[in-house]
């Protein structure tokens, strides 16, 4: 598994599905890019002026994250994105 470093989290997009008026169901990817993703895995926090910076997000919430944010990594055969938790802008509950 991919272990991030610092105030670095892995998420994985979650998929959607819109459905028209006329009831054909658009996949995720026909539409705009989806901006709500499941937390994989969480960094230690970041180190400031010798205090450890607290993570606000734990593995397993859905978060609301920033469009165009992060680094896209293909691992295991798996689509991530790597970014920093300020890219996160909600935790959806």
């Amino acid at each position: 598994m991919l272990k991030p470093l610092g105030n670095r989290v892995v998420i994985k997009m979650i998929e959607s599905e819109e459905t028209t008026k006329s009831g054909i169901i658009l996949a995720g990817n026909a539409g705009e890019k989806p901006q709500i993703a499941e937390v994989i895995e969480v960094g230690p926090g970041l180190e400031i002026d010798g205090k450890l910076e607290k993570m606000l997000v734990k593995k397993g919430d859905k978060v609301v994250v920033n469009k165009y944010a992060g680094t896209e990594v293909k691992y295991e055969g798996e689509e991530y994105i790597i970014l920093k938790q300020d890219d996160i802008l909600a935790i959806a509950e």
